[in-house]
């Protein structure tokens, strides 16, 4: 159901039915009736005061969508909008795409739009729009990704702990770079790629509740994952990297934002020196994507003021594509062919509603467990 405008919303309130349960339902949730739904956005301007906020209890934050919101192709968004009855739309103009929410269990779904600007941008608009209560929200950040064929293959799952910058850097052109250097792309405050000196941060490093991201990984670390033929048939390609050839699987695996797509084994092996050198060699460069740091930057400055919680975020990433190519192709054919349709983007979807949604209906069912502080 769309919401119209104002003078409709009323109206449509009656057409709300939530006495029946659904999956994932917060049976001890304080009841949210389409009438509280309707009335909070008739009285409540995006952006302005709201003297009555809609409760959430989680935050599903997706990237992208393709095309409709359902009932074709699907993006990150859609799964999560159709099987969750994220059926409510809530008007943002102040940002990419419209919110989706569900009276019934208090899940709200954002598309941020690709990218750290779009990320930031969005999630800082969200956490500051005072038509929500997000003070208590748990947020999962479900999105597909580029993944390491050294530790896992496309359709796996991985929880982050480190979320890492690959942007604010120097860089000089590798064909003017003195002999020794490897690359002509290194940290900033440092004196080049070769530096052993500590890492100076200015934001290229942020840390998700490992406690929290150990606990995710607990509860699904044992499920079975989609399979299909045609993932089968590209995993089978990486014959030097015995973990890629492995049916999907959930692990623990860290996350490098950057908002160039890149893709080859020299740059692969630039993102786990990158990884390492901001983690000072505690993390583990498992997927690439472009969103994390944005949005983790806005929650951090967010939850300084009381808006939200940086302790109740999870990070997800699902394998798509591979971030170099096997050992018959080469990086440019490979990332071109690419670009006409991710062997692994229907396992990736499938394997982020599945794993995500065991955390979901975990936190949501036992809502009396978690609603004071994060499970560990």
């Amino acid at each position: 159901m769309t919401f119209q405008p104002r003078s409709m919303l009323i109206a449509l309130a009656s057409l709300f039915s939530l006495s029946l349960a659904q999956p994932g339902m917060a049976t001890t949730a304080t009841p949210v009736t389409a009438a509280d739904v309707a009335a909070t956005i008739a009285a409540c301007a995006p952006g302005a005061a709201c003297a009555k906020p809609l409760p959430v209890r989680m935050v599903i934050v997706t990237l992208f969508e393709i095309g409709a919101d359902s009932g074709d192709k699907p993006g990150e968004f859609q799964l999560w909008k159709e099987r969750r009855k994220l059926d409510v739309r809530i008007p943002f103009p102040q940002s990419h795409h419209d919110l989706y929410y569900n009276p019934d269990t208090q899940v709200l779904g954002i598309v941020t739009g690709m990218g750290n600007i779009k990320s930031a941008t969005a999630t800082m608009a969200l956490g500051l729009d005072q038509r929500f209560d997000l003070s208590k929200a748990y947020w999962l950040v479900a999105g597909i990704a580029g993944i390491d064929p050294e530790d896992a293959s496309i359709g796996s799952a991985a929880w982050a702990h480190y979320l890492i910058d690959g942007d604010l850097s120097h860089e000089i052109d590798p064909r003017e770079i003195p002999a020794d250097w490897k690359t002509g792309y290194f940290p900033l405050h440092s004196k080049g790629p070769n530096d052993p000196s500590p890492p100076v941060g200015q934001g290229e490093v942020f840390e998700a509740n490992v406690a929290l991201r150990d606990w995710a990984y607990d509860l699904t670390k044992d499920m079975t994952l989609p399979d299909d033929p045609s993932i089968q048939k590209e995993r089978a390609r990486f014959t030097s990297h015995p973990k890629a050839q492995l049916p999907p699987f959930v692990l623990k695996g860290d996350q490098l934002a950057a908002m160039t797509f890149w893709h080859g084994k020299l740059l692969t092996d630039w993102a786990n020196g990158w990884v390492d050198y901001w983690t000072q060699g505690k993390g583990e460069f498992v997927t690439s994507a472009m969103e994390e740091t944005g949005t983790f930057q806005a929650i951090t400055y967010l939850d300084k003021i009381g808006r939200v919680d940086k302790d109740r975020v999870m990070v997800l990433r699902a394998g798509s594509n591979f971030t170099m190519p096997p050992p018959d192709d080469n990086a440019a054919h490979y990332l071109l062919s690419e670009n006409e349709g991710y062997a692994g983007m229907t396992a990736a979807l499938e394997s982020l509603y599945a794993v995500g949604s065991k955390v979901v209906d975990e936190i949501l069912n036992h809502w009396d467990r978690y609603e004071q502080a994060p499970p560990r």
